[in-house]
């Protein structure tokens, strides 16, 4: 098993920038694809980006190519969000997500994964 908890969200103004945080615990960090989801209300929750076990495969969403970046440090356990040019579209609550895998598909939906943190806002204001 591995517990999820994300941190950094905030308050920003269109066109700022945040860096989201979802760090693990638990065994096998490094086993597990991870994925960042978000729910804007009154909306179903959507794929953001998702990253394999080595950190060098990543696949983002049309929406956010170019401004959302995803990456991890197996090391330290963490995944990371780095949000840059944002867009008040961009509000919403930001989930990170892990599945057990270690192969080279890309899961996108949000049942493709196992644990999930318990998110962080994120608001950008116009």
């Amino acid at each position: 098993q591995v517990q999820l908890v994300e941190s950094g969200g905030g308050l920003v103004h269109a066109g700022g920038t945040l860096r989201l945080s979802c760090a693990a615990s638990g065994r096998r960090f490094s086993s597990y694809a991870m994925g960042w989801f978000r729910q804007a209300p009154g909306k179903e929750r959507e794929f953001v980006a998702v990253i394999l076990t080595s950190g060098d495969s990543t696949y983002s969403a049309d929406s956010v190519k170019g401004r959302l970046t995803i990456s991890r440090d197996n090391a330290k356990n963490t995944m990371y969000l780095q949000m840059n040019s944002l867009k008040p579209e961009d509000t919403a609550v930001y989930y990170c997500a892990a599945r057990y895998y270690s192969g080279s598909n890309y899961y996108i939906g949000r049942y493709d994964y196992d644990y999930w943190g318990q998110g962080t806002q994120v608001t950008v204001s116009s």
